[in-house]
């Protein structure tokens, strides 16, 4: 008996951020769309990543913040942390988004929503469950899963991954983090507030990709709590049973060992292409995923990659905008092109530390004449009235004030990324960014602050001093 066949117009593969975004949109204009899922609605952000972990970081900080509230005149306290209500509360918080994500949601949409692993038969059908679906157009968004590196030992060691560090229901003793990017320094942060010991083993530069300036206030911040951080630890070797793992690390000719109750690999993540039957599809794909250009598409015309899956960056963010992207050629046959420079990142740290455009040194190696300009929050009287004056603004300024690039460290830099991503994509001068009003007392107005400081050399130059005295002489 032949497999049963549909065609509807459009059918994505994997129901996260890219994924959800394609078919909400593309059902909205009446299109037939089906949308096919192997694990969970909502994808690794909604289940394993941005929503728990910035629940848990919430938790945290509250747990901090009556640590510190002395400062403000009112009596400190050591919190008593229940780890398992800590968990019920991550729980929750996902529990209370996940309807926006759901099956019966997108289905009411109008989306044919089928849960199951979805495979190329060819260059033109998926099969799923035993049924074919051939459609005019499809769209990959599978997303990524946590790199496991080959250390010796690890695959024999009980270990943590994103996809499982928040179904602890006890706070771990003493937690070792393989990985000083922006996931491993949030759990590190977040773990060590709730009671955790914590040491995480980097083998390069911790926060490498963020500017070095940025980076080292919050690197100062993390080291003040106590959190441990061996910087150029290269792991060799992770041993040992539940509750009992220690890892072995080099720096240069020394040799060390960290043991410690839990570990947890966040070195990066990999493209989720296995199984997908891209060969069979003549979709080109790498180790760094599927091979896409600008305009997302594929290496066969009727297939789209977005999101984590096409190799770019790896952020919930770019796969919405990618499956925004995507709906130009998709429903209106008009050309897309994606801006992958233009894309922010935040780390969820406290202080929070976030990046638009080039950093300072990544514009001098591409050979671009710039020049930095720089305000501190201490000179802001938010930052000031809330006890918050660790940070700076910094910008990345080319000729004739273009911001070019702008990175931030200090509490809500999230919120600030956003002025930031804005002067950026549009392609402002500081002339722009000093000329708009800014709400008083906010802290973007640290951003405005760098703009006018930009000027003030101008104030000295003898031309514009004559200028004005004579102007002034007029009456």
């Amino acid at each position: 008996m032949s497999a049963k066949t549909s065609k509807p117009d459009i059918c994505v593969i994997g129901a996260g951020s890219g994924g959800l975004t394609v078919a909400a949109a593309a059902a909205a204009f009446g299109v037939p769309v089906t949308l096919i899922e192997r694990d969970r609605m909502g994808g690794d952000c909604l289940n394993y990543g941005c929503v728990p972990s910035k629940a848990l970081i919430a938790a945290a900080k509250t747990a901090e913040t009556m640590r510190k509230a002395g400062r403000f005149g009112i009596g400190e306290s050591e919190p008593r942390i229940d780890f398992a209500a800590v968990n019920d509360h991550v729980k929750g918080v996902i529990g209370a988004i996940a309807p926006n994500d759901s099956v019966e949601r997108f289905e009411g949409l109008g989306v044919e929503v089928i849960k199951g692993d979805a495979r190329f038969v060819d260059e033109k059908t998926v099969e799923v469950n035993g049924r074919r679906i051939e459609a005019r157009r499809f769209v990959i968004a599978t997303g990524s899963r946590p790199f496991v590196p080959p250390i010796d030992g690890l695959k024999e060691t009980p270990f943590l991954t994103n996809e499982t560090l928040f179904d602890l229901r006890d706070c771990p003793d003493h937690l070792i983090v393989i990985g000083g990017g922006p996931i491993g320094m949030e759990m590190a942060q977040a773990h060590r507030r709730l009671g955790a010991k914590v040491t995480v083993l980097e083998g390069g530069t911790p926060l490498g990709k963020d500017d070095p300036e940025l980076a080292a206030v919050v690197l100062k911040r993390l080291a003040t709590e106590g959190v441990r951080i061996e910087a150029g630890a290269k792991v060799v070797r992770v041993s040992g049973t539940q509750g009992a793992i220690t890892v072995t690390a080099e720096r240069g000719t020394e040799r060390f060992e960290v043991t410690g109750s839990h570990c947890l690999v966040a070195v990066g993540r990999q493209p989720n292409v296995d199984d997908l039957g891209l060969d069979a599809a003549g979709v080109a794909f790498d180790r760094s995923g599927i091979t896409v250009g600008r305009d997302l598409r594929t290496s066969n015309k009727r297939v789209y990659a977005i999101g984590d899956v096409a190799g770019g960056p790896q952020f919930t963010h770019v796969a919405g905008y990618h499956g925004g992207l995507v709906l130009r050629p998709l429903l209106f046959r008009l050309p897309a092109r994606a801006k992958h420079e233009e894309i922010p990142h935040v780390t969820y740290t406290d202080p929070e530390l976030g990046q638009v455009g080039p950093t300072e040194s990544e514009a001098r190696e591409k050979g671009l004449d710039v020049s930095t300009v720089s305000w501190p929050y201490a000179e802001n009287d938010r930052a000031q009235a809330e006890r918050e004056t660790e940070g700076l603004v910094k910008f990345v300024v080319g000729k004739r004030g273009k911001i070019l690039g702008a990175g931030v460290a200090g509490a809500k830099a999230g919120e600030i990324t956003n002025l930031l991503t804005l002067a950026v994509a549009r392609g402002m001068k500081f002339s722009d960014l000093q000329g708009f009003v800014s709400p008083y007392p906010t802290l973007s107005e640290i951003a405005k602050r760098a703009a006018t400081s930009y000027y003030s050399p101008y104030t000295r130059k003898p031309l514009v001093r004559g200028v004005v005295a004579f102007l002034r002489r007029l009456g």
